[in-house]
């Protein structure tokens, strides 16, 4: 039995090392305080002021869990893993990188900081990463082993059969701090935590993600369940649910000119695969109240053709659930539980999932454009709304956050469907480009109109104020392709051909005179 004077000097000696160790690192100190405390607290606790707008919600330093590591699960991260995270940030996360704004000196120091806050960091033994194999290549038969052990190991159950995060257990998940917590989404792998190459997620999977659902599977491999190989098979898998490059932005959805068929006229018509696919990111409303600090619709697809007389628009993104869904009804009652701050409806409720895209009312001159959280009293915009649990879209028109309003039913001229399907929505939209109604934009050819984008996920506790919202963009509408551009190239072609034969000719020509000698007139 030890003593009890003896236990609490031994306790004194643990919490007062760490607390020297910041007293001497003053630099790491100052770093700390201006720059990460709003969030992580003072004390380190996770705790700052800003923490309640957040899930996942900021590292609570004095319990030394770690998710991106190089060491084994339940391990303490090197130095170079808490530096990697400081540098690159957290993406898919509000944690940002530093590596531009802080000196290397800063960083280093802050390194140290982070680590005083823990006493297992003065305590224990100086962490070991762990040896990765080498990467394997991803031939066809790497990718259908590694699709057997995403099965086999039951990764859907969480991420989904196509990767959206939208399997079984993905209402349940919640991380050891008890916040719910969200399944990555792999089909967009830019925002992984730990990064979104092959390399990455083969870290991730031999370390785990200390402190949420993502466990590490090491303990398969030590066990003889899967290979090494296996996991690297895994890995290719993982990383071929999302595209090669992770998108571009883009300012300008270029709306291709179908001429030698009918549009679109329905989310599944296969001449969307002929469009030009643009990815535009989204972010919180966070401008007015009330504010979204945890939207779940990252980002969207968007589509669009016309055919001279018509606009189609194909939008489509991610979402977990076809809202309203009962079994996300706790999930989404936590996180309205969870998240600050206290505005507009809080209460937990069936809620529907919903999409709207905003115009100018009339194309703008120049580059003046309408408020782009729905416009104001003097510079409204005009509307296509959808949602979830309303049958097909309407048109609507709004003077401000929050007054959006349907436009009368002889008004409404739009053309829509929507599908939900393996944790994926697609909604197409489509109308003239011109029309007789004084309430309505009309499209014309040849010019940028700006459109802006608005969704939510009703099961994540969003609504149409309190959800993701897009700058503005262009949509431009391809004009028909003159005739001289198709006519110049062939000319020019016929012509390069033509002095091409000339100039063999007069060579030809050349070479039988010579062959057959001067004429006597010539000597």
């Amino acid at each position: 039995m030890v003593p009890g004077f003896v236990f609490a000097a031994v306790m004194t000696c643990a919490v007062s090392a760490p607390l020297a160790a910041q007293e001497e690192n003053a630099l790491g100190r100052d770093v700390y305080d201006r720059w990460c405390a709003s969030c992580h607290g003072y004390e380190g606790l996770g705790d700052g002021y800003a923490a309640t707008y957040m899930l996942p919600r900021p590292r609570d330093f004095t319990q030394a869990l770690y998710q991106i590591r190089t060491t084994a699960s339940g391990q303490l991260p090197t130095d170079d893993d808490i530096m990697r995270v400081i540098n690159e940030g957290m993406p898919g996360t509000t944690m940002p990188g530093w590596e531009e704004e802080l000196s290397l000196e800063e960083r280093l120091a802050l390194v140290d900081y982070l680590k005083s806050f823990s006493r297992f960091f003065a305590t224990g033994e100086a962490p070991e990463p762990l040896t990765f194999s080498s990467p394997t290549r991803a031939t066809e038969e790497a990718l259908a082993d590694g699709r057997e052990v995403y099965e086999l190991i039951e990764c859907n159950r969480c991420h989904g059969i196509d990767g959206r995060g939208d399997g079984t257990s993905s209402p349940t998940l919640v991380d050891d701090a008890g916040m719910p917590t969200y399944s990555a989404d792999l089909t967009e792998n830019w925002y992984f935590n730990g990064g979104g190459r092959v390399e990455d997620i083969y870290q991730r999977l031999r370390t785990g993600l200390d402190g949420t659902p993502m466990p590490s599977f090491t303990d398969l491999i030590d066990a003889g369940v899967i290979t090494d190989e296996q996991l690297w098979n895994l890995a290719h898998y993982v990383r071929s649910f999302a595209p090669e490059d992770p998108p571009g932005i883009t300012e300008v959805i270029r709306a291709g000119l179908v001429e030698d068929a009918p549009l679109p006229d329905g989310v599944d018509d296969p001449l969307w695969e002929s469009a030009e696919a643009f990815y535009i990111p989204m972010g919180g409303q966070i401008i007015e109240s009330p504010r979204w600090f945890v939207p779940q619709v990252a980002g969207l697809w968007v589509r669009a053709l016309h055919d001279g007389g018509e606009l189609a628009v194909h939008v489509s993104w991610s979402d977990h659930s076809e809202s309203p869904d009962t079994a996300w009804a706790a999930f989404q009652a936590q996180v309205l539980s969870a998240v600050g701050p206290d505005e507009g409806d809080m209460e937990p409720g069936p809620r529907p999932d919903g999409l709207y895209l905003q115009f100018p009312m009339e194309i703008p001159e120049g580059m003046d454009k309408p408020y782009f959280l729905m416009g104001d009293p003097l510079d409204p915009v005009y509307l296509w709304h959808w949602e979830s649990t309303a049958g097909a879209a309407q048109e609507a028109d709004a003077r401000g956050l929050g007054t959006m309003a349907a436009q009368g039913d002889a008004s409404q001229s739009l053309v829509s469907e929507a599908a939900f399907s393996a944790g994926r929505w697609a909604v197409m939209f489509r109308r003239a480009l011109e029309n007789e109604d004084p309430g309505d934009l009309q499209f014309r050819v040849g010019e940028p109109v700006p459109v802006g984008f608005a969704a939510w996920d009703g099961d994540n506790g969003e609504s149409r104020s309190r959800g993701s919202i897009s700058s503005w963009h262009y949509i431009f509408l391809q004009e028909p392709t003159p005739a001289t551009v198709v006519v110049a190239p062939l000319i020019a072609t016929l012509l390069t051909a033509g002095l091409g034969v000339l100039v063999v000719a007069r060579a030809q020509r050349r070479e039988r005179e010579g062959a057959e000698g001067p004429d006597e007139g010539d000597a």
